[in-house]
């Protein structure tokens, strides 16, 4: 059975920082890339960040410089540290495996869902 497990989240004031982890099982881990989104109340799930199986990484324009992603195949795990925290960050973060990681993060490109962890980024 495959499984994704998103957490790490909180409540943090602005310009704080906090770190999500996914932990994955069942899947051939390595092969596969693994992308956080999120979702606000209202709003449409969109694409954060995302790693590749050879350590290619994406970020949507909105969190550059202030998010990394990284991962760990030995421990099945990928982790977003998210720093200098705002506000608008504030939504449940989900992670999810796909065979590819490229810009704009196509949901249905994604076939294993974990549930969502979530962030709340007090002004």
């Amino acid at each position: 059975e495959v499984q994704l497990q998103a957490s790490g989240g909180g409540l943090v004031q602005a310009g704080g920082n906090l770190r999500l982890s996914c932990a994955a099982s069942g899947i051939s881990f390595d092969v596969y890339a693994i992308g956080w989104f999120r979702q606000a109340p209202g709003k449409e799930r969109e694409g954060v960040s995302c790693i590749s199986s050879s350590d290619g990484r994406y970020y949507v324009d909105s969190v550059k410089g202030r998010f990394t992603i990284s991962r760990d195949n030995a421990k099945q795990m990928v982790y977003l540290q998210m720093n200098s925290l705002k506000p608008e960050d504030t939504a449940v973060y989900y992670c999810a495996s796909s065979l590819w990681c490229r810009s704009a993060m196509p949901l249905f490109e994604h076939d294993y869902w974990g549930r969502g962890t979530q962030v709340t980024v007090s002004s």
